[in-house]
């Protein structure tokens, strides 16, 4: 028998010895319960003999009633009975009293054996011994089947005839494939000869079906060699035990098993649902489709509110044996609306399962309504369906429709148990990656919200960056970067990561970088600036100590005050000086790319990350030469799990010597090396390409601290305009200049200079020894001084103050005239 055979035969009852014969009566003697073994011996049916008093189907006398009351424990008796018939059935009783929660009694009865006189018969020797045997064949409640030494068959029990509707009068003589034209006989007749030829037993499985029934069953088949006391073969017995419900126990089991490690394996959405499709074909069914509703799959949560009709559902994954699909059934990302009357509104809205035949008359009914899905069904021969709703804390948010067509049996009540098992895996698992995914776009949202936009425009360097967030499985974290104008024509390049994964990180992110922007204004140092960092990561991290966890947290066991941890590097580039100062917290070490292509790590020292306190950070200051690049990066883009950070620093070495002109090349480059497969940590990069202010753009004087100088600064600068062919801001500048350097002349100290730089706007910098730096204020009416800034904010698109080591620079910086051509 192959998979795809069907035992067809006639109906039988129950096997002699296949089943006790036993019942269970109250205490009154009325028929509770009775086996297929009580029917076969006294020839009533269960639904004859249930209701009716004991008495009565065991055709006992009047006069010897049982009188179970009288009994307190088990016991063993013999009756007189009699079968429907009226033929006297001297029988051995076995009872046990079974008592219930309520204290109430029944009596469970088995049938021990026929009691009475031993029939004459021959002593015990030879012939009875023959005897035994043969009843042992005749009456084994197991199928068997005697061939001789040329495949033929001898004998076959009752049992056989039953299983395989062939009686013995039209088996004997023949070999099993002569016995019916069907492929199980074929193959029962190998089998047969491969016994006999090798003397060895053989087994096999065979899954078929008997009679009328539509559930498959499994039968295992040994055929044994039969052999005289010199070992010879001399034929061979076949014997089926049926394995059907140990089979299908161990199939739900294995589907089980599967969705336990094959659902859920990534966190993406669909790939979940089509990994419960996947488990249920075709061990479960021929076909599954996985649906979300409409407003879930939009990102909603899961409510108990009544459905719209018509109910919205959006494919998610299908699956089919075929390996094809056809007209009428719905691609992933299908958008489908089904009428709160049909099955699927009805399996969603009653929130409870629904199993149909496919001539059931509710679903004709649908289908006529519905001529494009009857025709698909009609089309792939379905003969079957299901629909399980996906719930979650009761909820519903999806559902799963599962097809039968090639296999003839319909879904069974076992069925449906075990598709609501594996969907409730699969509710939880995609439930779980649909939250993860909004979650995880959330904080991508928020993350991309808060990097810069748009990179400002400046002359010191060319920027390219890159943003890599992590896969599904890590979540979004907290890298950034930044590109910042600072005063004098300098840039900033800042590169961050907060450890951490999630709206969490991202939020942290956040906070960080409009501090570093803070602070950049501020014109700070690099190792300046990370200590103030340092010190609001301690402070925010205080914060979350003290803030009390929510009950809800609390009692789930979530970890959401996390300390805050990050690193940063913190670099300052002056393309007058072409100086680069760089001071990191626990980041990787940027690397420098000369114009001859040479690659270097900055020999910078790593500090600790922030957050720790306490711990200075310190600076390193080097030249850059003009068209160096200056690339800056998160860890996430050089250290992996199966690399390690050094490992990853020499891959990047590698990468940046190679001659690349675009630096969006070189951001490609560098990305496909290192992130072949994607980033399993967020990455960040920034590459800057760096540039040399021309001589002639700047204009450096040394003021001795004389008033009598700032009428000749004022001129030297009108000069200076003229030079550059900005004549017509020589008097805005001249009021400039003149209040700066009178104020470091009247309330500073030597030595003092006089800086103006044109690099796409107009820098004026008064340099002098204080570090006393001056406040705006508004004058009042009678005041003689407290103006000069005041005019001087004024006139200037922005203005500050920034310290060094050895005094200040007061700088002013204005806008150049635009200048548009005019039309002749």
């Amino acid at each position: 028998m192959d998979s795809d055979s069907t035992f067809e035969g006639t109906s039988y009852g129950p096997v002699p010895g296949g089943s006790m014969a036993s019942a269970t009566v109250d205490v009154r003697g009325t028929v509770l319960a009775w086996s297929w073994g009580a029917q076969w011996l006294f020839g009533y049916s269960p639904a004859e003999a249930v209701g009716r008093p004991m008495a009565e189907v065991f055709g006992l006398e009047e006069s010897a009633p049982i009188d179970f009351a009288s009994y307190p424990a088990a016991w063993v008796g013999e009756v007189s009975a009699r079968d429907h018939n009226g033929a006297p059935l001297p029988l051995q009783l076995y009872a046990q009293p079974l008592h219930d929660a309520r204290g109430l009694t029944q009596w469970h009865l088995v049938v021990l054996g026929r009691v009475g006189p031993r029939k004459p018969g021959p002593p015990v020797g030879e012939v009875e011994l023959a005897l035994l045997r043969e009843w042992t064949l005749a009456q084994s409640a197991l199928p068997v089947t005697i061939f001789d030494h040329k495949g033929r068959v001898v004998e076959i029990n009752q049992a056989m005839a039953r299983l395989s509707g062939i009686t013995t009068k039209h088996a004997v003589g023949l070999r099993p494939r002569e016995l019916a034209p069907l492929p199980v006989f074929a193959e029962l007749d190998r089998l047969l000869d491969q016994a006999l030829n090798t003397g060895r037993l053989v087994r096999h499985d065979l899954h078929g079906r008997v009679g009328e029934e539509t559930q498959e069953r499994v039968w295992t088949v040994f055929f044994s060699p039969l052999r005289d006391d010199d070992g010879q073969v001399h034929g061979a017995s076949c014997t089926v035990f049926d394995n059907s419900e140990q089979h299908w126990a161990r199939r739900r089991l294995a589907v089980l098993d599967d969705a336990s490690t094959r659902i859920g394996t990534t966190l993406g959405v669909n790939r979940t649902a089509e990994e419960a499709a996947e488990v249920l074909v075709p061990l479960f069914a021929d076909s599954v489709i996985v649906t979300l509703l409409e407003p879930v799959y939009r990102g909603a949560e899961p409510t108990f509110a009544p459905l719209p009709d018509p109910v919205p559902l959006r494919c998610l994954a299908r699956h089919s044996a075929l390996g094809g699909w056809g007209e009428g059934v719905p691609e992933p990302g299908a958008l489908l609306h089904y009428p709160l009357d049909s099955p699927a509104g009805v399996c969603l809205s009653e929130r409870r399962p629904l199993r149909y035949r496919i001539d059931d008359s509710s679903l004709v009914e649908w289908l006529e309504q519905s001529p494009v899905f009857a025709e698909a069904l009609h089309a792939y021969g379905v003969r079957s369906l299901m629909l399980i709703p996906l719930l979650v804390g009761g909820r519903p948010f999806g559902l799963v429709l599962l097809l039968r067509h090639r296999r003839t049996a319909p879904f069974t009540e076992d069925d449906l148990l075990l598709a609501q098992d594996v969907s409730t895996k699969a509710a939880m698992r995609i439930d779980n990656a649909r939250r993860y995914a909004r979650e995880r776009d959330t904080a991508l949202t928020l993350q991309r919200s808060l990097l810069p936009q748009r990179l400002p425009h400046n002359s010191a360097v060319e920027v390219a960056t890159r943003y890599l967030p992590a896969g599904f499985r890590f979540g979004v974290g907290g890298d950034w970067y930044d590109v910042i104008q600072l005063s004098g024509a300098r840039v900033a390049l800042v590169v961050g990561d907060v450890t951490g994964h999630g709206l969490h990180a991202s939020a942290t992110m956040g906070r960080l970088r409009t501090a570093v922007r803070a602070l950049s204004d501020v014109d700070l140092a690099p190792d300046e600036l990370l200590t103030y960092l340092d010190d609001l990561v301690v402070h925010l991290n205080a914060e979350e100590e003290a803030q009390p966890v929510p009950d809800s947290v609390e009692e789930a066991g979530l970890d959401l005050m996390s300390e805050i941890g990050a690193t940063c590097l913190y670099a300052i580039y002056d393309p007058v000086s072409r100086r680069c100062v760089v001071s990191r917290a626990g980041h990787p070490p940027p690397a420098v790319v000369g114009p001859d292509g040479s690659v270097e790590f900055a020999e910078v020292p790593a500090g600790p990350p922030l957050g720790v306190g306490r711990v200075p950070f310190e600076s390193v200051e080097f030249e850059v030469p003009p068209d160096s690049l200056l690339v800056l990066y998160t860890d996430g883009l050089v250290e992996s799990r199966n690399r390690s950070l050094e490992q990853g620093l020499d891959l990047l070495r590698e990468v940046l010597a190679e001659p690349e002109r675009l630096l969006e090349a070189v951001c490609d480059s560098v990305v496909r090396a290192l992130l072949p497969a994607g980033a399993t940590d967020d990455a960040a990069l920034l590459v800057a390409r760096t540039r040399g202010l021309d001589s002639h753009k700047v204009a450096t004087r040394d003021l001795p601290a004389d008033p009598a100088v700032v009428g000749e600064v004022r001129s030297w600068a009108t000069q200076r305009l003229a030079d550059w062919g900005l004549e017509e801001m020589a008097f805005t500048t001249e009021l400039v200049v003149s209040e700066l350097v009178t104020n470091a002349i009247r309330y500073a100290s030597a030595p003092i200079q006089l800086r103006l730089i044109q690099n796409g706007t107009l820098i004026c910098e008064v340099s002098d020894a204080s570090n006393t730096a001056p406040h705006l204020r508004r004058a009042r009416t009678f005041d003689e001084g407290g103006r000069g800034l005041f005019l001087v904010a004024q006139l200037s698109h922005r203005w500050g103050t920034r310290h060094r080591s050895n005094g200040k620079t007061i700088w002013a910086e204005q806008v150049l005239p635009d200048r548009q051509p005019v039309a002749v």
